[in-house]
């Protein structure tokens, strides 16, 4: 019978995509891993692949479509030997609802042969992957069975794949994790409206970027409990080190910036306070071994939080290099899920727009994240009560009380203040 397609979901925030275009029409073949249509996603631009053969018997969703829901039916897709005379009366968006995953998975791969035995799932049924999602999971060394499909018949789609590398592999026990609280809603639309009703305004409508970190941010105020913790950090000597570096790296295209020796600081803070280098895991906290830290940019409308993974173990002109590729390709929205999504801790930096200090908001499941200020010349007393003028830079680190106390999180900031004081210590 005919295999429908429907809106997949690209990463695990996505609720809502734009089929930005179609690369196959009516009629063309396709085979597994044929990239069939360009989709929007509120991150990124990302191609969607065919997870099955077959031709391509209907496009329900016409290219430039805007807020196509997942599992939306997008196309159907006709196996050897059917035509359109069998897609019969074609269900609209709204009418094609997503099969369970646990059918999904038992249902038959009409494109399965004996030589690609899916593997069995905890309770016996069958899990469904493309070739090429079977191929990434086996070279990133991930259990399919704990990944969940988003494909036709809950098939594993490599876009599934490229996810659980970062943060989407679903734990056995997941299902048994307690929901937290729906978040309390503001004021709708239309009330908000009546009260500027005799006032000129310009609606803007949201995108799905900005609809997503709106969601994010309710849910991170209203269910993570913050606390903050502020130091002031002297830069005089990481300044006149950067300096030196910087002499010496000139012939090498390479120019190292205080937001880079700030990454390597916390990175290294991170391994000397490994409790909070954590994340909250609904009912219990998951610590990492690596230092995977990111850092937030700045794009029109919104904002991405690229991940420097391992970045304790990596020099600093590495970590220079990797943030700028990592910053120029989220503000031109080209970031896979994998490079944004993860990491145990982040970064904020509104010290080059002039603010000296701020309160930055957690990003779930992070256990923390650090705002950091301006470096501002200010009179400081020495040692011997002797007053002098030095550069300084306010930081706060706001903390999720429930996986890092009071005490813990003001030994991980000692740590991030001891290195930034005395910059030779992260080379050591």
């Amino acid at each position: 019978m005919p295999i429908n397609i429907l809106m997949p979901a690209l990463s695990p925030t996505m609720e809502e995509g734009t089929l930005a275009k179609w690369l196959v029409k009516e009629g063309d073949s396709v085979s597994s891993g044929d990239i069939m249509a360009e989709i929007e996603t509120d991150k990124a631009t990302m191609e969607f692949e065919a997870v099955d053969e077959g031709t391509v018997g209907k496009i329900v969703i016409p290219e430039g479509t805007e807020a196509v829901k997942v599992n939306d039916l997008i196309a159907v897709l006709l196996e050897d030997g059917e035509s359109a005379d069998d897609i019969g009366a074609t269900p609209t968006p709204q009418e094609a609802s997503p099969a369970p995953v646990a059918e999904a998975a038992a249902a038959p791969a009409a494109s399965a042969t004996p030589s690609q035995a899916a593997p069995a799932a905890a309770d016996g049924a069958r899990i469904f992957a493309s070739p090429l999602a079977r191929r990434i999971a086996k070279d990133k060394g991930l259990d399919l069975t704990h990944i969940k499909g988003s494909g036709p018949r809950g098939r594993i789609v490599k876009a599934d794949v490229e996810s659980a590398t970062a943060q989407a592999v679903v734990a056995p026990t997941r299902a048994e994790t307690p929901k937290a609280a729906a978040p309390t809603q503001g004021m709708s639309a239309d009330i908000v409206a009546k009260m500027y009703a005799d006032r000129d305004y310009e609606e803007v409508a949201l995108d799905g970027m900005r609809k997503t970190i709106a969601t994010r941010l309710v849910e991170a105020k209203q269910t993570i409990p913050h606390f903050y913790l502020r130091r002031d950090i002297h830069l005089d000597a990481l300044m006149k080190f950067r300096g030196e570096l910087n002499k010496s790296l000139e012939g090498r295209g390479i120019k190292l910036s205080v937001n880079d020796f700030i990454i390597k600081a916390c990175a290294l803070a991170l391994q000397d306070v490994p409790d909070c280098n954590a994340v909250w895991a609904g009912d219990r906290v998951l610590k990492l071994a690596p230092s995977d830290v990111a850092v937030a940019v700045a794009i029109e409308g919104g904002l991405f939080t690229p991940v420097l993974r391992d970045a304790d173990s990596k020099t600093l002109s590495k970590l220079s290099t990797e943030m700028k590729d990592l910053a120029t390709r989220a503000r031109e929205r080209k970031l896979a899920p994998h490079e944004y999504q993860g990491g145990s801790f982040a970064i904020s930096n509104l010290g080059m727009m002039g603010i000296e200090n701020f309160d930055a908001v957690i990003n779930p499941p992070h256990a923390s994240i650090l705002a950091v200020g301006a470096g501002v010349k200010k009179p400081v007393a020495g040692a011997d009560g002797a007053l002098a003028v030095a550069t300084v830079m306010t930081v706060t680190l706001s903390v999720d009380h429930r996986v890092i106390d009071g005490a813990l999180g003001a030994q991980f900031l000692a740590a991030i203040k001891g290195y930034l004081e005395d910059p030779m210590n992260m080379l050591a």
